[in-house]
């Protein structure tokens, strides 16, 4: 006999009683069991498990506050379409529960007791993973209502200007993402993003609704630095404008065909996401971008120097010079000189890397080749137009950064640029000596975070 059987006895019928609940139907009665701890125990694990059920209900924009800086009603409505999903297995796991409750209260057997238990385990585990979600987005949310709300919108609208700038420009009509990129913040070193309807380990595997573009305190208290976003945007539109395996296939096709060996070709092929984020990056934003690369990647010698051989990131050593070498191509050598000439006395020798003879040797050779197949390329998901053709930006852009620059340290409307724009001007600002480094954050937030 087992356990449960010899604490509970015989099986034996449990008196009921007929009582009204004020649930029920006019004119029919609901059959309880008589109140006994053991009654009480297999009804209140319906009752408990579908209280946690219902207590994770749709979010209502209005929670999050009343300020500009509140999640967009497309954001919410996508997470609630996300939750929607996981309630309905949800809801059949918490009636099951109820509906064991139920039985093993008329006839609590050891049968009966048991398949309670195993049902009540599972409806648990749907609960434990749908609160997972919930508390993930309730949690980004949240951030909007506090002092950093405004610094989050900010990053918000520069994510937004650059998809559309793209989506403007391209050579046909495509299907417009929604929602736009969402920012938050998090402490740590380096920034990160998550791709619309790829599967998250934070949310038990279930697909990410928005883009989410995760941002360190110390870039978002120094926005001269945050390059990042442009960065991690890219990232999102490589995949977005439908690039994700032409990037890679040209990249290597065109390297093995101007003499590189497999080894190098399959090494910038590996780093394409890396690349193709920092380029569009930097076309996006000008100058600034590199200035801004280069402040995250200029590490110990030991750092820069470094090669992994599986890793995804291009050798930072290396990867200055890829984008100086765009630089040049958009029309800015003197900055691009400028760089390397910093670059190469922060890292005067190479002695003792451990990057590939061949893939330094050719370093000069496969930085021009890359450039040209990831910018100049005409692709068909781009309206038969490269990325260079789509992403406007030359010199005279950057006089607008220059001039927005001077007008954001005197804390005065910086004019009608383009928001990524600003964090170049921001950059120009505190690298001039315009303004202070706490002025220039300020007034970089106040010009982004206006109605």
């Amino acid at each position: 006999m087992s356990a449960v059987a010899e604490r509970v006895g015989p099986r034996q019928p449990v008196p009921v009683a007929r009582v009204r609940r004020a649930d029920s139907a006019p004119g029919r009665a609901a059959v309880v069991a008589r109140h006994t701890p053991l009654v009480s125990f297999s009804t209140g694990q319906g009752v408990n498990v579908r209280r946690h059920f219902e207590a994770l209900r749709d979010f209502r924009r209005n929670e999050f506050g009343t300020s500009i800086a509140r999640p967009s009603e497309g954001h919410v409505q996508a997470v609630n379409e996300l939750l929607g999903r996981l309630r309905r297995p949800l809801e059949r796991a918490v009636s099951d529960v109820e509906r064991a409750g139920r039985q093993a209260a008329r006839n609590p057997g050891a049968s009966d007791l048991a398949e309670l238990l195993r049902l009540k385990s599972k409806a648990h585990d749907w609960v434990r993973a749908t609160e997972r979600v919930w508390d993930f987005y309730y949690e980004l949310f949240g951030q909007r209502q506090g002092s950093f709300g405004p610094w989050l919108y900010a990053c918000d609208r520069i994510a937004l200007d650059c998809y559309q700038h793209i989506y403007m420009h391209l050579g046909q009509a495509r299907s417009i993402p929604s929602p736009a990129p969402f920012a938050y913040m998090r402490t740590g070193f380096s920034p990160a993003t998550y791709r619309r309807n790829i599967p998250l380990r934070k949310l038990g595997r279930q697909l990410n609704p928005f883009p989410l573009v995760q941002l360190p305190y110390h870039r978002m208290v120094n926005p001269w630095t945050m390059g990042a976003i442009l960065h991690e945007v890219c990232h999102n539109l490589q995949n977005e404008l439908g690039l994700e395996n032409e990037i890679p296939r040209v990249v290597y096709r065109r390297l093995r065909a101007a003499g590189m060996s497999a080894g190098v070709a399959r090494t910038y092929a590996r780093w394409n996401r890396e690349i193709f984020a920092d380029l569009v990056g930097c076309m996006l934003g000008g100058e600034a971008f590199v200035a801004s690369l280069m402040d995250v990647i200029g590490r110990t010698p030991e750092q820069a120097l470094a090669f992994s051989p599986h890793g995804v990131h291009p050798t930072p050593y290396l990867r200055t010079f890829i984008s100086t070498h765009l630089l040049r191509r958009m029309g800015f050598d003197e900055t691009a000189t400028q760089y390397e000439r910093i670059w190469t006395r922060l890292y005067p020798t190479t002695a003792g890397t451990t990057i590939p003879r061949a893939v330094l040797a050719s370093r000069k050779e496969a930085a021009a080749i890359v450039v040209d197949a990831m910018c100049w390329t005409k692709f068909p998901s781009l309206g038969n137009k490269s990325v260079r053709e789509v992403i406007t930006f030359a010199p005279q852009q950057q006089a607008m950064i220059d001039e927005a620059a001077g007008r954001l340290a005197k804390g005065i409307d910086p004019g009608v640029v383009p928001e990524r724009f600003l964090i170049g001007a921001v950059r120009v600002a505190v690298d001039r000596g315009l303004a202070t480094p706490e002025t220039a954050m300020r007034n970089f937030y106040a010009a982004l975070s206006e109605g």
